[in-house]
């Protein structure tokens, strides 16, 4: 540790809100590149991973997982990152038809098209959307989902998130110019614009959210979230994360119990199993290697945390799908 007299200027601490966002990854699941003439209606149904619209031409209604009746036009991206049940309709009133029940060509690996139009209407009143579902490799940053709203709008029309916009026209002529390599670029240029999404929402405070990022943005409280995330495999002790901290135990206890709502071994148990379910149902990965990783003795002793925190033991999750 060097002290002030040292005359070599120490490097500020990072943001514990920025440095758990270095690790966020997006990985998409499946894309399509969808062209509507009106009357549409497109349902998407719940899913595990993010929905991720973009505008291309036309305009449309999102109907939110809650409801809500949202227009979007071309420029606009939409974020639902719990993947909530939603449609996409050119009005009200409009029959809604599962988005699955479409037939899809395939365009390249992992992408596809698919075609509902009116022969007699002028193509240019065409309504068209690329969409993606999408994987939300947050890891520890669990926590920061759930607290997002059902879904998070750039709309061209209002100029916000400026640093977005150059990477939604870049999508725009990508998906009118109809060039070799097309859909591949798209679904490179979704994945750095739905995390700018999240990014912006996050520098602009999360909103309403509170609790959890409160306690994040806490100089000292942060610090001891931050380092839970970065190792949690560690076996972390209440001793350690107050050391952490700077403070004593029973004032640690309490500040991070009345931020997060819970106890700080609790938090650290839950975390681990968090991470846990993630790498067994996605990952595949052995029971032993994520015991290994979340610095148990045995996989027997992870088996027994694993089952009284999720309550079924581990190999069940690992044939989940």
């Amino acid at each position: 540790m060097l002290d002030r007299s040292s005359g070599i200027q120490q490097s500020p601490l990072p943001d514990p809100v920025s440095e758990l966002l270095m690790g966020m990854r997006l990985r998409g699941a499946s894309y399509s590149r969808l062209r509507f003439s009106a009357p549409f209606g497109i349902g998407f149904a719940e899913a595990r991973e993010a929905w991720f619209h973009f505008v291309a031409a036309g305009a449309a209604v999102l109907k939110t997982p809650s409801g809500e009746m949202v227009p979007v036009s071309c420029g606009d991206a939409v974020l639902l990152p719990r993947g909530g049940a939603h449609a996409i309709v050119s009005g009200p009133g409009v029959d809604i038809r599962p988005f699955d029940s479409y037939e899809a060509v395939p365009l390249c690996p992992g992408i596809c098209r698919v075609d509902a139009l009116e022969e007699e209407q002028c193509r240019s009143r065409d309504v068209l959307i690329f969409t993606a579902r999408m994987q939300l490799e947050l890891d520890t940053l669990h926590p920061l989902i759930e607290l997002m709203p059902e879904f998070l709008l750039v709309s061209a029309p209002t100029g916000q998130q400026p640093e977005v916009r150059p990477l939604l026209d870049a999508m725009e002529r990508e998906m009118t110019g109809d060039r070799a390599g097309s859909a591949s670029i798209l679904a490179r240029l979704a994945e750095v614009v739905a995390v700018s999404v999240i990014r912006t929402w996050v520098e602009c405070g999360c909103g309403d959210a509170t609790g959890w990022v409160a306690a994040l943005r806490d100089a000292r409280l942060g610090r001891v979230l931050a380092a839970l995330h970065r190792d949690p495999g560690r076996n972390w002790t209440l001793v350690d994360m107050a050391a952490t901290m700077g403070s004593s135990r029973s004032v640690f206890a309490e500040r991070f119990a009345a931020a997060t709502g819970t106890t700080p071994l609790r938090y650290v148990a839950s975390l681990r199993m968090r991470l846990a379910a993630q790498w067994l149902t996605r990952d595949r990965l052995p029971v032993e290697e994520v015991a290994h990783r979340l610095g148990y003795q045995s996989q027997a002793a992870f088996s027994r945390a694993y089952k009284r925190v999720v309550g079924t033991p581990p190999g069940q999750a690992r044939k989940a799908r």
